[in-house]
Parts: structure tokens; C-alpha cells; sequence
């Protein structure tokens, strides 16, 4: 199988790019090249900026593959561009879209392929509902090979996933558990919640590509383990030998003091999910998520608290948290 990756160095698609590389599908990742050290030995690497049309449409000619596979187009005009790219060029052609793009506020709390498409609180998620719709008016009026997969919170090694963090990732969060200050939980920490590991995620991915029943169709792709927030940071402290000191804040305090926290969490983790994937496991024969998350995290935590380039001090957000928890608290107090 010959595969091309748009992207391939990130959280989701380096994984992804590593079980393909060692399944040998002979494979080419089309990146900008500024984390080569993501990239599987035996990849195949073209550096290039995929926004640039004309400069990727020279550098891969008249090449054809099985699947082409974009890791990072967010609004139509750039699956747009796929589309004019690769016409004629894949068997099959797979979009990462998201799992926040189904319902909010949810209806049902269990989610399936066919739960509606409808996210009033994030752009992000109204943009990939927008992408999919271009790609599937393509495969209905075109014939366009096009298969949509919709992770939901996936993560890996090298970044701890927490629900409220700062611009520079998650290393604050374990910080303030390992000094003993208040972190913030949104609402009550009840809500229920699913983490897919990376690793987990690349094996069903790796069944989908050039799979014929996959043409057309929409899929997510995440563990069938479902846990609370509190449950979550539970295992977080216990990956780290601390008992995390949390504090709750509703949602809607936060996206007042933080206004991209209306889609990050209103539209997105303040909800309970719950994922039906029967329908990746009919595509994918025998597949299942190995990966608990309080294993999984456990390996997250380890590396992050060995590797001092994960560790990135964030002040800014170490500030906002303290106000936050401060007015909140001072607003009980009243």
C-alpha cells in the first residue's frame, strides 16, 4: 500500500504514521518539517507547506497513492484544495474531522455515527462540520473517495491531557498538583469522559486505510472506557504520587473569565459522552482499545517528568487560575 500524510509529526498522525511504517505500507509524510524527529524511520519525507498549492502540486507530479490522508485541514477551503490535489490521484481519501462537531447540548448521551452534526459554541467544530459536508457533496456528485474519521480527546506520551490548560500545553496543570495548589476542575468533575490513546486510535486507523466499506462513510475512533473528570485527575496524582488539591468551577465561570473556553468546554468537555464504536469495529474486525486511561496516563506523566523539552513553564496561565479561584471563591464567601 502506498499512503500519503499530510502532517504525520502530530499527536494523533505520528502514531499513526509509526504502526503504518511498521505494518509496510510504504509511506511519504508531506510536512513542513519543523518536528523531523516524529517522523518513523523508512517515511519517505517531502517538506512543504500543503497551503501552498502550486509548490505541492509540482513536488508530487503525477505520483498516485492508495490513500491520502490530511491531518491538519480545519475549514473547507483547505479540503477544497484537497480535493482539486488529489481528484484522480487516491483510491481513498481520509479527513481527520472531530468528535466535538456532533450536538451540543447533547440530546443522548451515547453517540453514534448518526448523532446530528451541530456545535453553536465552537467555531472550530462548526469548521469541520463544513469541511465534511464540502468532502461528502464531492463523493455524491463526483465520486470523490473520501472516508471521515472523528477523534475525540486522543492523546499520548508526551502531553498529560487535562481539560483546562494555558497556551503552552498541560505541564502547568501537573506543576500545580506538585506544589499542592488548587486545580481547576470544571463543574463538578461528574461529567463523563473518554481518552483515547494514541496508540489505540492508530490501530483502527491503520484498519480503515484502503478498506472498500470505508468509502463514504463517517467514523469515530475512541476507547470504550468511559471515566469522570475527577476520576481522570485521580489517576493523573496517582501517576505522579500526589493527591491532586481540585477545585470546582462551573464551566460557565470559566468561559466568562476565558472567553475560547465557551467552545472548549461548553462545546466540548463540559458534556457527557459516551461513544457507541460499533461501527469502527464492523470496518475494522477484532479491533478494541487496549489502553486504560489510568495506564496510559501513567506513561504520559513518566515521560513528561523525564523529558525537560515537555516542560514549559506557563505563568500567564498560573496567574488566570489564581484569579479565577480567587473571585470564584471570594463569591461564596458572599
Amino acid at each position: 500500500m502506498k499512503a500519503l500524510f499530510i502532517g504525520g509529526t502530530g499527536t494523533i498522525s505520528s502514531a499513526v504514521a509509526s504502526l503504518a511504517v511498521q505494518n509496510g505500507i510504504e509511506l511519504t509524510l508531506l510536512t513542513r518539517g519543523t518536528h523531523p524527529k516524529f517522523a518513523p524511520q523508512g517515511a519517505e519525507l517531502i517538506t512543504a507547506d500543503i497551503n501552498d498549492e502550486d509548490a505541492v502540486l509540482k513536488l508530487i507530479g503525477e505520483r498516485k497513492f492508495d490513500v491520502v490522508a490530511d491531518f491538519i485541514a480545519f475549514v473547507p477551503m483547505q479540503v477544497e484544495r484537497d480535493i482539486r490535489l488529489f481528484s484522480g490521484k487516491t483510491r481513498q481519501y481520509i479527513f481527520i474531522s472531530s468528535a466535538s462537531a456532533y450536538q451540543k447540548p447533547a440530546v443522548n448521551y451515547r453517540i453514534t455515527e448518526s448523532t446530528p452534526l451541530r456545535n453553536p459554541y465552537w467555531r472550530y467544530s462548526r469548521d469541520k462540520i463544513e469541511c465534511e459536508e464540502a468532502l461528502m457533496s464531492a463523493y455524491r456528485n463526483d465520486g470523490f473517495p473520501v472516508t471521515i474519521i472523528r477523534p475525540s480527546h486522543t492523546y499520548g506520551d508526551t502531553s498529560v491531557p487535562v481539560s483546562v490548560h494555558g497556551k503552552k500545553g498541560s505541564w502547568q496543570v501537573l506543576e500545580r498538583i506538585r506544589t499542592g495548589k488548587p486545580v481547576i476542575v470544571h463543574g463538578d468533575g461528574l461529567s463523563l469522559w473518554t481518552f483515547t490513546h494514541n496508540s489505540d486510535f492508530a490501530k483502527a486507523f491503520i484498519g480503515v486505510m484502503d478498506n472498500p466499506h470505508a468509502i463514504g462513510e463517517a467514523v469515530h475512533i475512541t476507547s470504550d472506557e468511559t471515566i469522570t473528570w475527577n476520576a481522570a485527575f485521580a489517576s493523573i496524582g496517582k501517576a505522579m504520587g500526589i493527591e491532586p488539591n481540585l477545585i470546582h468551577i462551573p464551566s460557565e465561570f470559566l468561559a466568562a473569565y476565558d472567553p475560547e473556553l465557551l467552545g472548549n468546554l461548553i462545546g466540548d468537555k463540559a458534556n457527557s459522552v459516551v461513544f457507541d464504536n460499533s461501527k469502527i469495529k464492523a470496518l475494522v474486525p477484532g479491533f478494541c482499545a487496549g489502553v486504560r486511561f489510568d495506564q496510559g496516563v501513567k506513561r504520559s506523566v513518566d515521560y513528561v517528568t523525564g523529558h525537560p523539552e515537555c516542560q514549559i513553564p506557563d505563568p500567564d496561565f498560573d496567574i488566570w487560575c489564581d484569579r479565577v479561584i480567587s473571585a470564584y471563591c471570594s463569591g461564596l464567601l458572599k
